[in-house]
């Protein structure tokens, strides 16, 4: 049966990440690092690398977007929909009034 769907905590994600990190020097690659540590966490190497990247992001010691500006980006983009929505509305409403 697959694991489809299961979160893991902040906590357990960290400390999986930091295990990774603080081990890879004993390890011919970050992957076999990543793949020694998988049985003590139950996850899939791919998610556990991408924990990885995320968290180099988000210190940054590798190049991308840290999730706190994804999140503003989202926020605002979630914003700007609303706001055009609302100018629709209204601009509508105007445009009917307007023959009165």
């Amino acid at each position: 049966m697959s694991n489809t769907g299961h979160t893991f905590s902040l906590e357990v994600r960290a400390r999986a990440v930091r295990m990774v990190l603080e081990n890879e020097s004993d390890y011919s690659s970050r992957w076999a690092a990543i793949t020694s540590i998988l049985a003590k966490i139950g996850c899939v190497p791919q998610t556990l690398s991408s924990w990885i990247k995320r968290t180099e992001i988000d210190s940054g010691t590798r190049a991308g977007v840290p999730s706190d500006m994804t999140a503003k980006m989202k926020a605002l983009e979630r914003e700007n929909r609303e706001l055009r929505q609302a100018n629709e509305i209204l601009r509508k409403d105007s445009a009917y009034f307007a023959h009165f």
